[in-house]
């Protein structure tokens, strides 16, 4: 796990589990929009993580040794717009060896597991593996 996604662990772990679902909703406040150059490819429906129950589109690549990830939630779907925020964040510019140490079960150690529902644990798992199976294709 990269310097940046553990520093996010260890702050969600100090919170109670109302906190840290008000950190995640602050994380999805600060999604960068997608590209305006990704805005057809997402239109065509390419990118989208089916898993998920929110309408997710992700865009990964990996240039001169460097992940990028691009990707457009909707902002009322928060818990999972958060969630992506926070991968955005940790990983967009890191190499690709950092993105395949994402530890599978982030969600539990970010300490949100308990408090989703399966199907939303299953969705945000997705968009983990997406991320994590396209930047081992692409690197």
């Amino acid at each position: 796990m990269n310097e940046k996604l553990q520093e996010a662990v260890e702050n969600f772990q100090m919170l109670d589990p109302q906190l840290r679902l008000e950190m995640l909703l602050d994380y999805a406040n600060a999604l960068p929009p997608l590209p305006e150059r990704l805005h057809a490819q997402r239109d065509a429906g390419l990118g989208r993580v089916v898993e998920c129950q929110s309408p997710v589109y992700l865009f990964t690549s990996v240039d001169d040794g460097t992940v990028r990830l691009f990707a457009d939630v909707p902002e009322q779907a928060p818990t999972v717009r958060g969630f992506v925020s926070l991968l955005v964040d940790a990983l967009d510019g890191a190499p690709p060896a950092e993105v395949a140490a994402v530890p599978d079960d982030l969600l539990r150690q970010l300490g949100i597991a308990q408090t989703l529902g399966m199907t939303r644990q299953r969705g945000l798992g997705a968009v983990l593996h997406r991320i994590k199976h396209a930047v081992a294709e692409a690197a």
